[in-house]
C-alpha cells in the first residue's frame, strides 16, 4: 500500500534527545488532552493528509529498551493509556505510545471505539500501514535505543500482531488480551521475531476456537510463539478502569503476572 507520509514535527526533550521544531510546541499540545510530563513529547506526522499524534514517554532510568505501544480501542489520548505508558516507563522502558486513528478520530465512548477499531480490523492493510509508519517515526526520532518490542492492549494487541504478520523487523511482539484472528493466516510466515500472547482464559472476546486457530497459524509458519492463559480472567484484565464483571474486568493478580511475563520475554529475546 502506498501512502503519503509527512513528518510535521518531532519534539524530543529531556534525557539528551533533540530534534528540530517544524511547528511550535503549543500548536501540537493544543490537540492533546493529557498534558506532557517531564521528558515526554508529542511526535506529529501525517498519513494521507491526516494528522497523527503519538507520544514519547522516556524511561525513568537509563535504558536501551523501547516499547512500541498500541493502546486499547479508545486510542492514545486517554488518561488510562498515558498512565499505562508511564507505568511502563517506571519499569525501565522507553515507550512510544502510538496514535493509530489520527486526530479526527478520538472515541468518546465504547460505541465510538467499536466503530473506529472495527473499521481498522476490517482493513488490515490500513492498520498495518499506520503501524509501520509509527515504527518508522520511532526509529527516525529515537536515537538512544536499538532494541524495540511492539506491545498492544485489546485492539492494540491486534495492531501488534498485524505488524508482526507484516514482516516488521523488531525484537519481539506482545499482545495483552487482544484478538488473535487473522483473515490471512498464511501471513504468519512473514513473522521475523518471537511472539508472546497474554490471554484471559475466560475472555469472551477470544473464544477457544480462536486460540486453537492462532496456535495452528503460528505453528504452521514456524514462529517462535508463547501463549499464556490466566485462569479466572476475562477481557481487559490489565486495565484498572475495566469494571464489567464477566466480560471486561481488571484482575490485579493476572495483570501483575502478565507484566512480569513480558519483562522475562523481553530479557530472553534481547
Amino acid at each position: 500500500m502506498i501512502a503519503n507520509v509527512l513528518v510535521t514535527v518531532s519534539i524530543m526533550v529531556g534525557l539528551g534527545f533533540s530534534s528540530t521544531f517544524v511547528h511550535a510546541k503549543n500548536a501540537v499540545a493544543k490537540e492533546t488532552k493529557i498534558e506532557l510530563a517531564w521528558g515526554e513529547s508529542i511526535v506529529e506526522y501525517e498519513i494521507d493528509a491526516e494528522t497523527y499524534l503519538s507520544r514519547w514517554v522516556p524511561s525513568m532510568k537509563p535504558s536501551d529498551e523501547t516499547l512500541l505501544m498500541f493502546p486499547n480501542w479508545l486510542g492514545p489520548d486517554t488518561q488510562a493509556s498515558v498512565d499505562k505508558a508511564r507505568k511502563l516507563a517506571l519499569r525501565g522502558y522507553n515507550v512510544f505510545l502510538v496514535d493509530v486513528y489520527g486526530v479526527s478520530t478520538r472515541p468518546q465512548n465504547p460505541e465510538e471505539a467499536a466503530a473506529a477499531s472495527g473499521a481498522l480490523r476490517g482493513d488490515r492493510d490500513q492498520l498495518r500501514l499506520r503501524a509501520q509508519v509509527a515504527l518508522s517515526q520511532l526509529k527516525s526520532t529515537n536515537k538512544g535505543t536499538d532494541t524495540i518490542t511492539a506491545i498492544g492492549f485489546c485492539f492494540g494487541g491486534t495492531a501488534s500482531l498485524e505488524l508482526a504478520r507484516d514482516g516488521a523487523e523488531l525484537n519481539g511482539f506482545v499482545s495483552f488480551h487482544g484478538n488473535l484472528d487473522s483473515p490471512n493466516p498464511d501471513d504468519a510466515k512473514n513473522i521475523k521475531a518471537p511472539v508472546l500472547i497474554l490471554n484471559g482464559f475466560d475472555d469472551p472476546i477470544v473464544p477457544q476456537a480462536q486460540i486453537r486457530a492462532f496456535e495452528a497459524e503460528m505453528t504452521n509458519a514456524g514462529v517462535d510463539w508463547t501463549l499464556i492463559n490466566y485462569s479466572q480472567t476475562v477481557h481487559s484484565f490489565t486495565d484498572p478502569t475495566a469494571n464489567t464483571p464477566g466480560f471486561a474486568e481488571y484482575n490485579p493478580r493476572s495483570a501483575r503476572r502478565a507484566f512480569a511475563a513480558m519483562d522475562q520475554f523481553i530479557e530472553d529475546i534481547n
